[in-house]
């Protein structure tokens, strides 16, 4: 497999530099203090300035291309990404100015054939520049100079890491003849059912003996013990990318997550890629949607492959840079669980899960807004962000009412309130099914 990097090959536009002026300024300098005091070993001293001089000046480069060449190590840790820039020229030397996680770090000189190595920290999860250099050739001692290329970027897509979830609420309809739930049909694998009249299709060892022999009514009628069929839970994740908001409300809007701490949508990916771990592991459907326009989806699937596409998706899937809002609802199979990941400030996404509640689905609400630090901010900015939260609390409060359970990620426990939903949910089941 190709390690994740990029290729920029771009033709080199020559310039003479201030070095060459200053080497025939300096042979002129020479040669005047040489006449003037009589020393022709000044003289000398100043000839080979000149040669080299005139050298350079009538003998531009002959390199005309340079590629740079971004590797990523594929295989390394969530933290440190280790990097590679090779560069291919005809120059004598190049120089790099180097940028690592989306910040100048200083400048690199080599040679055609020398890689140069990186080790870039991954401060969020999700795709993010890792790499990015721009380069200068260098030929003739400095006399000449190409234009700095265009910047080339290798971006990296850090996998979010995965809370253990022991329960998930489930869908209100479970679907197929396999899975990890007790079903409400009759089949093989779960809970006991009822006692039934040996039918065509019905299995030896499964008759009960002593039913039969105990309720029989008729010489040579058979009791079988039905149970109940394994069935799985079709799960829908849905993951709101309008906003990336950090821990630290004054970063809000600047779009500068360095110092921001965690943010939005790493606590939406961790809660996304933790849902679809648990969901996989219970042998349930899932299906990723990223709710922007243009935004990657993964259809319904089950098993550790299907959950290793959706980890990659869940990578790469980044905040919504454009601003825009998603205007078509994602296809949602009847009888599914919908798990709504937002920060829910502009009510889009309550819309969306108001309507899936609506339409017979079951819906969690899943809070990524981290919590609030509200250091360095002015009466003002305090002020604004009060009225921006009491607005929220207003949405949350809606879907709550219309029987959307709520559970906020970066509070409390949320493992703990999945599994209260969860049972909430089987009782709910329960007494719909005894109606």
């Amino acid at each position: 497999m190709t390690p994740p990097g990029s290729t920029l090959r771009t033709p080199l536009q020559w310039q003479r530099t201030p070095v060459l002026a200053a080497a025939l300024t300096g042979a002129v300098l020479l040669a005047g203090a040489g006449l003037v005091f009589g020393r022709p070993d000044v003289i000398a001293a100043g000839l080979p300035l000149a040669l080299a001089g005139v050298w350079a000046l009538f003998r531009p480069p002959q390199a005309p291309t340079v590629e740079i060449a971004l590797a990523l190590d594929e295989a390394a840790d969530a933290e440190q990404v280790p990097g590679r820039i090779d560069v291919a020229t005809g120059a004598e030397w190049i120089q790099l100015a180097v940028d690592q996680g989306g910040e100048r770090t200083g400048g690199i000189e080599t040679t055609a054939g020398e890689a140069a190595r990186t080790r870039t920290r991954i401060l969020h999860s999700g795709p993010s520049e890792a790499l990015a250099a721009a380069a200068r050739a260098v030929q003739h001692d400095g006399a000449w100079a190409s234009t700095p290329t265009a910047r080339v970027a290798a971006i990296w897509n850090a996998s979010p890491r995965a809370r253990r979830i022991a329960e998930l609420p489930l869908a209100p309809r479970l679907i197929g003849l396999h899975g990890g739930h007790d079903g409400r049909r009759a089949g093989a694998g779960g809970d006991f059912r009822d006692i039934h009249p040996f039918a065509p299709g019905d299995e030896l060892r499964r008759v009960d003996w002593r039913a039969t022999a105990r309720l029989a009514r008729r010489p040579g009628e058979l009791l079988v013990r039905r149970t109940n069929a394994l069935s799985d839970s079709a799960v829908v994740i849905t993951l709101d990318t309008a906003d990336d908001l950090g821990a630290v409300v004054a970063t809000w809007g600047s779009g500068a997550t360095a110092h921001s701490g965690p943010t939005s949508m790493d606590l939406g990916r961790e809660a996304a890629l933790s849902v679809a771990t648990s969901a996989v592991a219970a042998g349930d459907r899932v299906a990723f949607h990223a709710l922007s326009p243009g935004g990657r989806s993964v259809r319904s699937g089950s098993g550790a492959r299907h959950l290793e596409r959706v980890r990659g998706v869940i990578a790469g899937t980044g905040v919504d840079g454009d601003g825009t809002r998603y205007r078509r609802t994602p296809a949602v199979p009847p009888g599914s669980i919908v798990f709504v990941l937002s920060t829910f400030f502009d009510g889009a996404a309550a819309d969306l899960a108001l309507r899936w509640s609506a339409g017979g689905q079951a819906v969690v609400a899943i809070d990524v807004l981290p919590r609030p630090q509200t250091a360095r901010l002015t009466p003002s900015q305090n002020l604004a962000m009060r009225t921006l939260l009491l607005e929220r609390a207003g949405v949350l409060e809606d879907l709550r009412g219309a029987g959307v359970e709520v559970v906020s990620w970066d509070t409390g426990d949320p493992a703990t309130a999945l599994r209260i939903a969860a049972r909430t949910a089987r009782r709910d089941r329960g007494r719909g099914a005894r109606r």
